[in-house]
């Protein structure tokens, strides 16, 4: 049984669980036309499915006070991180959020994402907000299928660099108490 439970200074070290490889199964294409943000799915061929993986981040608890770390545990052994840190818009910015990847397809990113929901509705945050990739598009389904609306695309964030011709696609998310 998987329990979501937030890290201290106790078991600090698991903030800075190990980034898995994921599958990249194809991209989220973002538009926006009359005000309106709309998406659909382009797959990849099955011969061009691969598979990527972030560098690790190592992360320093100590000099990330204002953050709110919270893992998903089986048992003690911590499967899934989700990072939040205070965003100057009132909402909390979900830095990071990784499953192992023993761990994936229980649920497990569903629970951390509900989580870092309940944290930001219970602490009087406007809501939750993140990043995605367009060519990480299960990342993308789970944002898009927990209450994640597309608030922005961002086609320019990785020119220059290894990961040109990617873009980063804005997600937020509100409490009902937040919706007009």
């Amino acid at each position: 049984m998987i329990e979501i439970r937030k890290i201290t200074a106790e078991n600090k070290s698991d903030i800075n669980l190990k980034n898995d490889p994921f599958r990249l199964i194809g991209r989220l294409i973002v538009e926006r036309r009359d005000g309106e943000w709309s998406y659909r799915e382009e797959m990849l061929p099955e011969a061009e499915v691969s598979e990527m993986v972030f560098p690790d981040e190592n992360y320093v608890y100590e000099e990330m006070p204002d953050y709110v770390f919270l893992g998903a545990y089986d048992g003690d052994d911590c499967v899934g991180v989700a990072i939040l840190c205070p965003h100057f818009t009132r909402r909390l910015y979900l830095e990071d959020l990784k499953v192992s990847r023993k761990a994936r397809g229980k649920g497990v990113g569903r629970l951390l994402v509900g989580a870092c929901k309940a944290y930001a509705a219970e602490h009087g945050f406007k809501g939750v907000c993140t990043v995605g990739q367009d060519n990480n598009l299960i990342a993308c389904r789970l944002y898009l299928s927990t209450g994640f609306r597309i608030g922005g695309l961002d086609t320019e964030i990785y020119e220059g660099t290894k990961q040109a011709g990617k873009a980063d696609v804005w997600f937020y998310w509100k409490p009902l108490s937040q919706l007009r």
